[in-house]
């Protein structure tokens, strides 16, 4: 262990030396209130910054152990100290302190969603914040003084103000831990209570833009509040009694005028799958961990996947039960999304007009008369919405607003209004069952079986032209993986970066549990439960901290756009 004598020296020596000097860095120190881990320093001043690590002792630290009592509480624990490191970073860190990154100092930054990340972990001895520092350059030569200043002024005022209670709001940190509680405790009923999402009364669910997905000011929007109806009644461990509109397993519709809320509704509820932090507006809009948004996407691989109860009969005798194609069109990639889906285990989909496929989404009774089944072979998801929920037990959340069709369909039907909701399921069923002339229902009572796919090892290749291994994501919805690049575009419950970095590396786990008969599902379980039980850092090359978790779903989706992707379809699943 060295000292901080031990670093100002270093530093001193190597000043105006080549930027590689640098490297001498690595190793740990001891300050007085901290354990300093140069875990990594960068080849030069624009490349990817330092990997740098800060120890403080628990009993220093001085965290409330009923923050952490449980695994929920713990990880909002570690959020709510990640956030804080991120603040203090932009209050002290100077910052352009040269050529490059010089200067910078920073943490993976959270959003909106309370994530488990490899940022900050609260251990039984230790507090451990895992940053990224750019050290500083004049040229391509070390600024010791620069780098001296950002050691031994900048640092220690971060961790001081970030890591220890004694200057932090311990309300406020209880208050964090208790929002995310309480939402995982609505979450957790949902199933005994036969619902598939919750929004609480109150809510604010508008965002302040599509770049923004911080809540709109209050002053310009409406406050959510329940039809009478649908509102249910919950006693939360914190907040005590909450109401707030139940969406009940089933088919439930989503109608309105545009731009009065139906978007932005069904939007918070696919991001219910995550916890949100105090403030958000969408605290306690909670939906199952099941639930899937679903979406077209023109122009993605599908390899081997059974669509047949979409689509069937293709004109060439093309076979459905396995369809492979490198650029769908956007029923079929529609259509694929959707057994993918049910593939991992889905209980809920969630889909949007604006972002479907028509023909896949309805036929009304004027094509049928002009159009023929027998000439079709597209079944539409209408006639399949119900025998996918009396069969298979999955519910569908639906924004349409174009096709009253649905209403004969649907279980519920809530109507936006000035982004209000009113349940207008009575007015529905009586509009349909008025209508003389209905379409025809092209589909059969059943949803029928489909099959589950084996992903082949040797499909998956993680090694660029010349050998090394490159897993990167520095977009929200792109990994590069060895020479494939993955587009997610579509994947919308991809919410972080560091959860599509942390996908990348996941697909690389995966490939050790493929053995062609483990199904893809059993596959992205595995992984899953690695991440359970061990965390998130052995998915990585390295100890990093801009890994955050994902879902099954995500990380499968990513999987099956992949376009080297070889399968062995499995025996059909009932």
């Amino acid at each position: 262990m060295k000292s901080t004598i031990d670093l100002r020296n270093y530093l001193q020596r190597i000043d105006g030396k080549g930027y590689k000097a640098y490297k001498g860095l690595s190793g740990r120190y001891e300050f007085p209130k901290y354990m300093l881990l140069v875990d990594h320093v960068q080849g030069d001043p624009f490349a990817a910054p330092s990997r740098v690590r800060v120890r403080v002792k628990r009993e220093a630290s001085n965290i409330p152990r009923d923050a952490i009592r449980n695994k929920i509480r713990s990880v909002a624990a570690c959020d709510f100290l990640t956030r804080e490191f991120h603040r203090q970073c932009r209050v002290h860190a100077r910052g352009n302190r040269g050529t490059g990154k010089s200067g910078l100092i920073t943490i993976d930054k959270p959003l909106q969603e309370i994530l488990e990340r490899s940022a900050m972990v609260i251990g039984p001895a230790f507090v451990e914040a895992r940053f990224f520092m750019g050290l500083p350059a004049r040229g391509r030569g070390v600024s010791g003084k620069d780098a001296r200043a950002m050691f031994f002024e900048e640092l220690p005022r971060i961790v001081e103000h970030a890591l220890f209670m004694e200057n932090l709001s311990a309300s406020d940190l209880i208050r964090h831990v208790e929002t995310a509680e309480d939402a995982e405790c609505v979450r957790s009923g949902l199933v005994g209570m036969n619902l598939v999402s919750f929004v609480g009364d109150g809510s604010l669910l508008p965002r302040a833009s599509g770049i923004d997905p911080g809540p709109l000011e209050k002053s310009r929007a409406s406050l959510f509040q329940s039809p009478e109806s649908l509102r249910v009644e919950l006693v939360l461990p914190n907040r005590g009694k909450v109401s707030g509109m139940g969406i009940p397993r089933g088919i439930t519709l989503i109608v309105g005028g545009g731009y009065h809320g139906k978007s932005t509704l069904l939007n918070a509820i696919e991001n219910g799958v995550y916890n949100h932090i105090p403030g958000d507006g969408r605290e306690l809009v909670v939906t199952t961990s099941g639930a899937v948004k679903v979406r077209a996407t023109d122009g993605r691989s599908v390899e081997q996947t059974d669509i047949s109860p979409f689509i069937d009969n293709l004109p060439m005798g093309q076979d459905t039960r396995s369809f492979s194609t490198r650029n769908a069109s956007g029923s079929t990639s529609q259509a694929a999304n959707i057994m993918e889906a049910l593939e991992i285990g889905a209980d809920a989909l969630f889909m949007d007009e604006d972002t479907s496929a028509s023909n896949l989404m309805i036929r009304d009774v004027n094509m049928q008369r002009l159009v023929a089944k027998e000439n079709e072979p597209i079944t539409p998801f209408i006639d399949r919405v119900r025998p996918l929920f009396i069969e298979k037990g999955v519910s569908t959340v639906l924004v349409m607003g174009g096709s009253g069709d649905y209403f004969r369909v649907a279980d519920h039907v809530v109507r936006m209004a000035d982004y209000l909701p009113m349940d207008v399921t009575r007015e529905a069923r009586q509009v349909a069952n008025a209508c003389k002339d209905p379409r025809q229902s092209e589909g059969e009572d059943r949803f029928g079986d489909f099959r589950g796919r084996a992903p082949i090892a040797g499909s998956f290749n993680p090694c660029r032209f010349n050998g090394k291994i490159k897993i990167k994501a520095d977009r929200l919805h792109e990994i590069v993986f060895g020479q494939t690049v993955i587009d997610m575009t579509d994947v919308a419950q991809v919410v972080d970066t560091s959860q599509t970095r942390a996908i990348g590396y996941a697909i690389y786990r995966a490939i050790q549990y493929m053995d062609s008969n483990r199904s893809l599902k059993e596959v992205v379980d595995m992984v899953c439960a690695d991440v359970d039980n061990d965390g998130l850092d052995p998915l990585g090359p390295y100890l990093t901290g801009d890994l955050a978790r994902f879902r099954g779903f995500e990380l499968a989706a990513a999987i099956n756009r992949m376009r080297t992707l070889k399968v062995r379809q499995l025996d059909p699943v009932s």
